[in-house]
């Protein structure tokens, strides 16, 4: 043979053992699966019993095939249920569960809002009755709270309470019971040299300092002018300074009532007769 004819039959041979492979991996990609040789040597070894359709010992493949076959069957026996038929939603139905969402979405959010406003307006009611402003505060013993008086050049503020303390004569206690109505309400204050008053102008609200050289408080926002015992002087005021309720505990101590403001004398009161000690710090006030 000349070698053209050789090569020609080692290319068909190789040609044929090509197509062989490609048809087997083909047939192997369109199975189900396959069994190793190993497992169908190990199967036939094991006695297994034999089915109605098969009469001698049978290989893996020939089992599977059975049982394939035995499932097929099965499902075919198998009676079919009745098909249920296809009912489509009903449009109407979904648009009322969207609105239902929305309407529900949005009372809950008035309902969480009505809930805050209402728990945060009981927290601003609800009394504290704890300290400070707008509960009784304890100022101190009456010898500390002179002592505190003249410290501070005939007035002491005690910021806890917002208030001014000041001496009160006993001399003017006659006149006192006669011309305040609320006197019951300051007396154990009063007959004990002192008297406490609110530091806000009745005027309109502006706090009211001291003025040390004529003694006297006087308001800066509108020249509203008061005695050191908070009775009207001069300027706009409808009326003296307002006071809080005074009494005295069994240690002696000046406990003030700042949760109860008491409105001050009429124009006019002049309990103590007390004038001008010195210049005033505010200047044009006049007695309306």
């Amino acid at each position: 043979m000349t070698p053209i004819i050789i090569g020609a039959i080692v290319i068909a041979v190789l040609a044929v053992a090509a197509l062989g492979l490609a048809l087997r991996n083909r047939d192997v990609n369109n199975a189900i699966g396959q069994l190793s040789g190993e497992t169908v040597k190990r199967d036939t070894k094991v006695p297994v019993p034999a089915p109605d359709a098969v009469e001698k010992a049978a290989t893996g493949r020939e089992i599977e095939a059975v049982a394939s076959s035995r499932g097929r069957a099965a499902l075919v026996a198998a009676e079919a249920a009745p098909p249920v038929a296809y009912v489509p939603p009903d449009p109407e139905t979904i648009g009322v569960a969207r609105r239902q969402f929305l309407n529900r979405s949005i009372f809950a959010m008035f309902g969480l809002g009505i809930t805050a406003f209402g728990a945060a307006s009981i927290g601003f009611l609800w009394p504290q009755g704890v300290s400070g402003f707008g509960s009784k505060v304890n100022v101190g013993k009456i010898p500390d709270i002179e002592a505190a008086i003249a410290a501070g050049g005939g007035f002491f503020y005690v910021p806890e309470g917002r208030m001014w303390v000041t001496e009160y004569p006993s001399s003017a206690l006659e006149k006192a019971s006669a011309q305040y109505g609320f006197f019951d309400q300051v007396e154990q204050g009063l007959r004990a040299g002192v008297t406490a008053l609110y530091q806000t102008c009745p005027h309109l609200g502006c706090r009211v300092p001291q003025c040390l050289t004529s003694q006297w408080f006087e308001c800066p926002c509108h020249g509203s002018q008061y005695n050191r015992v908070g009775e009207k002087k001069g300027g706009p005021a409808p009326r003296g300074m307002d006071r809080f309720p005074m009494e005295l505990n069994a240690a002696s101590e000046l406990i003030v009532d700042t949760g109860s403001v008491i409105q001050g004398p009429a124009i006019g009161t002049n309990t103590t007769g007390q004038e001008a000690e010195g210049p005033n710090c505010i200047s044009g006030a006049e007695e309306h």
